[in-house]
């Protein structure tokens, strides 16, 4: 991965990628409940452009911020850390 200033990543799963060249990562967060102090799992999704449509459905995946590229991908895959199997 080339540096790019100071630039988000995330790590998660594809969920979707039926588009031509992109694909939707579900990213897992714990966050604490401000009553109960209860962790708990929040999603959410990102839309990722997938130059080489590579990325398939399972597959673990670091994606980075990038400039907007369509109405929805703001994020790019870097690299796919695991394959599903």
């Amino acid at each position: 991965m080339e540096t790019r200033n100071n630039r988000k990543t995330r790590t998660g799963k594809v969920v979707s990628n039926k588009m031509h060249k992109g694909i939707v990562v579900a990213v897992e967060r714990k966050v604490v409940h401000p009553l109960y102090k209860k962790y708990f799992k929040r999603t959410t999704k990102f839309y990722a452009h997938d130059e080489k449509n590579e990325a398939g459905v399972g597959d673990t995946v670091l994606i980075m911020e990038t400039r907007p590229i369509s109405k929805l991908k703001r994020w790019r895959l870097v690299q796919i850390v695991a394959k599903a199997q």
